[in-house]
């Protein structure tokens, strides 16, 4: 699963590459976690890349409260077509989660867990493969949520952990937004990311309220 990541990168190089329009403010975060807000990427029917700070973790529309989003931060690859709470997301409601590292606890033995991030070879921003829904309460009030895909883990990391999010190419981007992508043609994109590294932090990234520079500096693996 993917339970924490970051996102630190400059705003030039989110305009860059995601081509966004009306660029908000964003401050770097070094420790993004479930329930949270965090932006998303997604594309208005005229086109244009919106971002927006929504919930992580998602809530199904049909859901009767909205505290079930905290148990679906990720949705497998293998079975989100199939899944109640994702399929309908997937066919309408797809969206970019820009990125720059991601962290997973490796766990050398039974009682040892180390927190490692994991990039991009060349560190670039990217975007994991996520989907939105709209959640609206008998009060009227409206929550927009999303999730990450996973996939199995690329060789390169998988003696950190087992599964990973999706990291699309930057020449998917739009064939992933693009509501005229049909749900079967999606799959292909739904593959590991062979192009990353993973490296060792500090077990500060645990805590949530921790959220500063240290937290993605390299630490001695020995």
């Amino acid at each position: 699963m993917c339970g924490r990541y970051s996102l630190t990168s400059p705003l030039e190089a989110m305009r860059q590459t995601f081509a966004i329009q009306g660029l908000p403010n964003l401050q770097a975060r070094y420790n993004i976690a479930p329930t949270q807000t965090a932006p998303v990427i997604r594309q208005h029917p005229d086109g244009r890349l919106l971002m927006h700070d929504i919930q992580w973790g998602l809530i199904p529309s049909w859901a009767k409260d909205a505290t079930g989003g905290a148990r679906l931060i990720n949705a497998r690859a293998e079975t989100v077509a199939e899944k109640p709470s994702f399929r309908a997301a997937l066919g309408r409601r797809r969206c970019l989660v820009p990125a720059d590292g991601f962290y997973e606890w490796r766990k050398p033995e039974p009682k040892v867990r180390e927190p490692w991030r994991i990039t991009l070879q060349d560190q670039q921003l990217f975007a994991f493969a996520g989907l939105w829904e709209r959640w609206q309460g008998t009060d009227g009030v409206k929550i927009d949520s999303y999730t990450i895909i996973t996939t199995d883990a690329a060789p390169a990391i998988a003696d950190i952990h087992h599964r990973m999010p999706v990291i699309l190419k930057d020449a998917d981007h739009a064939r992933w937004l693009d509501p005229g992508t049909a749900t079967d043609d999606l799959q292909e994109l739904l593959r590991p990311n062979t192009g990353v590294r993973g490296y060792r932090v500090s077990p500060r990234v645990g805590k949530v309220q921790n959220d500063d520079p240290d937290l993605i500096a390299e630490i001695d693996a020995d």
